[in-house]
């Protein structure tokens, strides 16, 4: 009989960590010259959050989204403009491969890219190995602009959508370029953010590319985002035949008054995955990957059974 393919995953179920926040948002250009201060206590935060999670078994971890910084884009200030750094060099990059090191553990850091070439900002994962060397990037693919119940956001005003031209990949497996999967020692992981998980064809072209593992970071909230956060990952999971980790914010982020609902889960092709006893600000589970690969209980195969020939030309096997 082979041996089980068990691995404890986590998820960060947190929120902005500089205490100093203005109270009010006409406030928040006194921060001009503090931003330094803005990442260095959320790196700081989720640095203590990575050794927390290696401590209690994980071997690999997803930070938020924008995990930086507070979600600034729920408003226009050219001010966070400056937040963006290097996927490389970048001082964030740099303290999370560190703490990837020392911990042992494989990290997904989602921040606020520029691209020395191009300057072009993008909202970007990070995938690092547990020796602390980069293994690429994942650059969000989809850009939302516009309003709900609870607030509005304007994401296109500070980043635009992937242009594929991700650089080197050390690991990378995929033929797409724009949805790379990266061999670890865990197993493929792919990774999508946030507003790219309500899009059919994502989850579909990390399959193809090989994923085993998909991550989504995610800031989200509002009423609609919270009933159906608990259906889209599930879905997915089950039709693609993927583990599938959903992390989001929880609670609210001064000065703003929107409230993340948190909420963060795994779920895999037998549904939800127990969550097990998990330190404040992670979600953690352990996942049998050896799954992907055993006749599923239902009778189903949906991989033999699948209909390309008669799909949209949207949905086509990666070249």
């Amino acid at each position: 009989m082979s041996a089980r393919r068990l691995v404890r995953c986590a998820l960060t179920q947190t929120r902005n960590a500089y205490p100093l926040m203005p109270a009010t948002v006409e406030d928040l250009p006194s921060l001009q010259d503090k931003l330094d201060d803005v990442r260095q206590a959320n790196v700081a935060h989720n640095v203590d959050l990575i050794q927390h999670a290696a401590t209690a078994g994980a071997r690999i971890i997803c930070l938020g989204e924008l995990c930086t910084a507070p979600y600034f884009a729920l408003y226009t200030h050219p001010m966070w403009l400056a937040f963006a750094e290097d996927a490389e060099s970048g001082p964030s990059v740099q303290a999370f491969r560190a703490a990837a090191q020392a911990n042992r553990i494989i990290v997904i850091a989602p921040i606020f890219e520029q691209d020395a070439r191009s300057g072009k900002r993008f909202n970007t994962a990070v995938v690092i190995d547990e020796h602390g060397q980069i293994l690429g990037k994942y650059r969000k693919t989809h850009i939302p602009c516009g309003q709900n119940d609870r607030g509005s956001f304007h994401e296109t005003f500070y980043y635009g959508s992937s242009d594929g031209n991700l650089g080197v990949h050390r690991a990378n497996i995929a033929r797409n370029p724009f949805f790379p999967v990266f061999q670890t020692s865990i197993g493929n992981v792919g990774v999508a953010i946030c507003y790219d998980r309500h899009f059919e064809g994502v989850v579909h072209s990390l399959k193809e590319g090989g994923a085993e593992l998909v991550f989504c970071p995610a800031i989200t909230f509002g009423k609609k985002s919270q009933k159906v956060w608990h259906q889209e990952f599930l879905v997915d999971a089950v039709r693609h035949g993927v583990f599938i980790g959903g992390s989001n914010r929880l609670g609210r982020e001064p000065p703003w008054t929107i409230e993340y609902f948190g909420e963060s889960y795994f779920c895999g092709p037998q549904g939800l995955c127990p969550v097990i006893a998990s330190p404040t600000g992670l979600v953690m589970s352990d996942l049998d990957l050896t799954e992907l690969t055993e006749p599923d209980p239902s009778g189903w195969n949906l991989p033999r059974d699948i209909r390309y020939d008669i799909y949209s030309p949207r949905i086509t096997r990666t070249p």
